[in-house]
């Protein structure tokens, strides 16, 4: 039984679309929001049977072991998934697996489906109505429940599947009588704010809170996802010279603080207690937040970022400082989208200031790349079909970056620029094993048995507690990295199955749901 859950006292649990990001002078920019595994001894086998440790090879940055790769499908406002509402259910389906395809065979290993746009669901839920963007009517039933075929067919290709919820957006209508009758915002009216011509919940309000908890938890209790996602909508952002009215909340729940300060720890109140109800239920869930790009700038504190853009500190009171500080998040994902050299909020400047913030935390980091806005032309960087790939060579410098989530899916199909190709030349040439958060448990499973060769298809015993497997080839030379990086790694697969391209040398590892690693079993094709 894998021991899940019980180092995650690694870090402690203090109580602690996706659009816009805003830099000075800017417009809104619309965005959504290795270590080795085990090997066997060090002395040589014979093929057919578990392999030697392997040689002691130099890493090759180009294929990183393990590397977090990941998509945002966003469905608020049909941006991604569906592609308009009132699809077919089968139409529907059939649009999903497209863009899972297109992501599997990048090379990605995980996806960011938006399962809760607007306190709505993308699934059959206890708690909310169905979402409008499934069926074009608030509350009416599709007919069917996506999540559990969202999800299978996620791991069918061998990615990891987080449900992004946003936290705290009511209705994308002020008009509440536009929402179903069941709807939270009619059923409680006193726990909404109305700012410009949308619905907000409160974040003072201890009901909220526990709602969205209730939310995120019953999906984690029912369905087998393997993360939580939050976005970086918190406050709204702001809105010209409106006021988030929560004056009376403030009275009542302030106690003596700063406004700005008792809102902030509205947030992080909300994000420890999601924390801890997600690994309460399921320790191996991963729990994590991809904030706004700028924390905040030196202008506002000397140890922020030397940038000129908007302070998720102070204007949507999103501290993700005190989130890492506190662990009540097992990775970060800052939404860093805007080029090399933009002068209020620079890549190469913000990339670093990231990987400070996280350096001997024990949380993960991973970067938020605008695949939507190459091919624009508000800034010339964009027009460049190297700029993605060049973000990815910049992150080689920084070892507490592993890895890269790119908004959004349906320029999976588009690939403006070619630029995907560029990124798959220079990175995802081969498959990576998702990074290890050490807090979260797990363990390998033991190694593949019974693997045999029959013509070209390999296959092997299913390995106790494994979701899946990796393969691996080894060159001519027999030469063994597989511990070191993915040079030789030619595929992750879910069956206990694979169809060898060619004769050669082939190694089979089973990997846990967290993707640690078993050691490896050596099988030859001789055909």
């Amino acid at each position: 039984m894998p021991h899940w859950g019980i180092m995650r006292t690694g870090r402690p649990l203090a109580a602690a679309a996706a659009l816009a990001a805003v830099t000075t002078g800017a417009a809104y920019l619309f965005g959504p929001g290795a270590g080795a595994s085990p090997s066997a001894g060090t002395e040589k086998k014979t093929p057919g049977t578990a392999t030697v440790a392997a040689a002691d090879c130099t890493p090759d940055a180009r294929y990183p072991k393990r590397q977090m790769r990941g998509v945002w499908i966003a469905t608020v406002q049909n941006i991604d998934w569906p592609s308009r509402a009132g699809l077919s259910a089968d139409k529907q389906r059939a649009e999903y697996v497209r863009l899972l395809d297109a992501a599997a065979k990048l090379n990605f290993n995980a996806v960011f489906v938006q399962v809760r746009p607007a306190a709505d669901a993308i699934y059959k839920s206890p708690l909310e109505p169905w979402s409008r963007f499934l069926t074009g009517t608030p509350g009416k039933d599709p007919g069917w429940d996506p999540m559990p075929f969202l999800v299978s067919e996620a791991h069918k290709r061998g990615l990891e599947f987080h449900a992004w919820f946003n936290p705290y957006r009511a209705s994308y209508d002020g008009d509440v009588s536009k929402l179903p009758a069941d709807h939270l915002a009619r059923r409680h009216p006193g726990w909404t704010v109305k700012y410009g011509d949308r619905l907000y919940f409160n974040p003072g309000l201890p009901q909220v809170r526990d709602h969205v908890t209730a939310v995120v938890t019953d999906v984690v209790k029912r369905y087998d996802i393997d993360g939580v996602h939050f976005d970086d909508y918190f406050y709204p952002y702001p809105s010209g010279n409106a006021t988030f009215n929560d004056a009376a909340t403030f009275t009542k729940y302030g106690k003596g603080k700063r406004l700005a300060d008792w809102r902030r720890d509205n947030v992080n109140t909300l994000i420890a207690q999601v924390d801890k109800a997600v690994h309460e239920i399921k320790p191996y869930i991963k729990f994590g937040i991809s904030p706004f790009g700028i924390w905040r700038n030196t202008s506002n504190d000397p140890t922020g970022s030397r940038t000129a853009g908007m302070s998720a500190y102070d204007s949507i009171y999103a501290d993700a400082r005190a989130w890492i500080k506190a662990g009540t998040v097992d990775y970060v994902l800052p939404q860093l989208y805007w080029p090399r050299g933009f002068k209020a909020a620079d890549y190469n400047v913000l990339v670093p200031w990231w990987a400070n913030e996280v350096k001997g935390t024990g949380v993960d980091l991973y970067i938020g790349q605008a695949l939507y806005r190459v091919g624009t032309t508000d800034d010339k960087a964009w027009t460049r079909p190297g700029e993605l790939s060049a973000h990815l060579t910049f992150n080689r410098k920084y070892k507490q970056v592993e890895g890269d989530v790119f908004f959004s899916a349906k320029q999976l199909l588009t690939n403006p620029l070619g630029a995907l190709d560029r990124v798959f030349k220079d990175h995802y040439s081969r498959p990576a094993l998702l990074p290890l958060i050490k807090s979260l448990g797990g363990e390998a499973p033991p190694a593949p048995a019974g693997v045999k060769a029959a013509g070209r298809s390999l296959s092997w015993e299913p390995s106790p507690g494994a979701r899946s497997y990796a393969v691996y080839k080894l060159p001519k030379s027999g030469e063994d990295c597989h511990t070191t990086d993915a040079r030789d790694l030619v595929a992750v697969v879910e069956r206990p199955a694979y169809t060898a391209p060619s004769a050669g040398t082939y190694l089979v590892t089973a990997l846990d749901r967290l993707d640690h690693e078993s050691k490896a079993i050596r099988a030859e094709v001789t055909n």
